[in-house]
């Protein structure tokens, strides 16, 4: 327990003083009592005199955990969530089916062909799409506001 006695710091005051504000943002203090209590902390020089001015206000209650937020991935940034069913599963019981029942390879076979070939074909879509999005935005990057204007596009 401090002394009474001893000096207060401007430290003590402001810190004093905050709480003040928070027991009348509670309602426990009228502005006027907030106005009193603010004034006599400002001039206090100990301690007693600070203890004097919140004899009547309750102490500040720790707050406890505010219930616990989820629990963070602690795994590597660079794993990527998928959704949605699990293909490596099934394309290996596929495999299996087509090495197991008779018959069923040269299906498998002629099925794995054509997912290779959508597969393809859709690549190389994307791929001459995407050079012909860069080569267009390069062009209007090169040619400034200018051509932005005269081609309709606006900022």
């Amino acid at each position: 327990m401090m002394d009474d006695r001893i000096r207060v710091s401007d430290a003590d005051r402001e810190q004093v003083t905050a709480r003040l504000r928070e027991h009348y943002a509670e309602g426990r203090l009228s502005s006027e009592e907030l106005d009193e209590r603010i004034t006599a902390v400002l001039n206090a020089k100990t301690f007693g005199e600070l203890r004097r001015v919140m004899t009547d206000l309750p102490e500040p209650q720790p707050v406890g955990p505010q219930g616990a937020p989820p629990p963070q991935w602690a795994g590597p940034p660079w794993i990527v969530y998928r959704r949605g069913p699990r293909l490596l599963p099934l394309a290996l019981l596929f495999l299996v089916a087509a090495l197991v029942v008779p018959g069923v390879g040269w299906v498998a076979f002629a099925f794995l062909k054509v997912a290779l070939l959508i597969w393809l074909v859709s690549c190389l879509v994307g791929i001459f799409a995407a050079a012909k999005f860069r080569r267009h935005a390069h062009q209007y990057w090169q040619s400034g506001p200018g051509r932005w204007q005269q081609s309709g596009w606006r900022r």
